[in-house]
């Protein structure tokens, strides 16, 4: 059984026992960086309270990183989003802009700004993430085509200001690790091959931890998870499950119709 919360806290334990430092994004583009680091990048696209569960387990654990929310109420929570800083973790804003904007690229910027500038009267925020939104026919990240967000103090964007040639890419998109076959936006397609090539694809956590155990990871690596996907059996595993089977076909539909 996977994604479940014991899962994650042993897939957590082993990267420790790797002896992998874990860092925010904004300490991954200001810090001397270990010579084995994890990016710790969490997208808070629903179910809030999750992401306060996976926080308080990594602040036991003795880790950080970075946790991106939407302005929807299905991911800002302001309390929440306070506890999370509290925790001694990194807050950035998880912006759809364009999509919300219908492509309004001057309309997107004016609503970025005002929902950046509302997270800030919560916490401080250095960096942002685009939100894929798979449906939308557009992509947040073409603001930038007209506009800084360095101009607004924001140092930094992981699909924009990483250079992946030196780490490896993991996302649990789809609730599986090889979810990058159906996915939107949420893959690094110039890379990707690559990693296969190397024989770093993989489905399941157990293999993930597998591989960690066995010291068949690269020394850098980030890593994105979705709180929402991880739950103990129950009602909520048993929703998350079905649900992201039924978004994979979909997203994989649109995938194959873009090609």
């Amino acid at each position: 059984m996977d994604f479940t919360v014991k899962i994650y806290r042993s897939f957590l334990e082993s990267l420790l026992e790797a002896q992998y430092s874990f860092l925010s994004f904004n300490e991954y583009l200001t810090s001397l960086l270990p010579n084995k680091l994890v990016v710790l990048r969490h997208d808070v696209d629903l179910l809030s309270f999750n992401s306060l569960r996976t926080a308080r387990l990594e602040h036991e654990l003795g880790i950080k990183g970075v946790y991106y929310f939407r302005a929807v109420p299905e991911s800002w929570n302001e309390s929440v989003i306070k506890e999370v800083a509290e925790l001694g973790h990194e807050v950035g804003y998880h912006y759809e802009n364009l999509t919300t904007c219908k492509g309004d690229v001057a309309k997107a910027y004016i609503d970025f700004k005002n929902n950046l500038g509302n997270l800030r009267k919560l916490v401080d925020v250095k960096t942002i993430c685009m939100h894929g939104s798979p449906r939308s026919p557009y992509d947040s990240k073409d603001i930038w085509k007209e506009y800084s967000y360095r101009d607004l103090g924001i140092i930094g964007e992981p699909y924009l200001d990483t250079d992946f040639s030196k780490i490896f890419y993991l996302t649990d998109t789809g609730r599986r690790w090889d979810g990058y076959k159906a996915s939107v936006r949420d893959k690094i397609e110039n890379f990707q091959e690559e990693w296969n090539k190397k024989g770093l694809t993989f489905h399941t956590t157990k293999e993930l931890i597998t591989a960690i155990s066995a010291g068949k990871m690269p020394d850098k690596i980030m890593i994105t998870i979705h709180p929402q996907r991880w739950n103990n059996f129950g009602a909520k595993w048993i929703k998350e499950l079905v649900l992201q089977n039924l978004k994979n076909i979909i997203k994989k539909l649109i995938v194959n119709k873009n090609l």
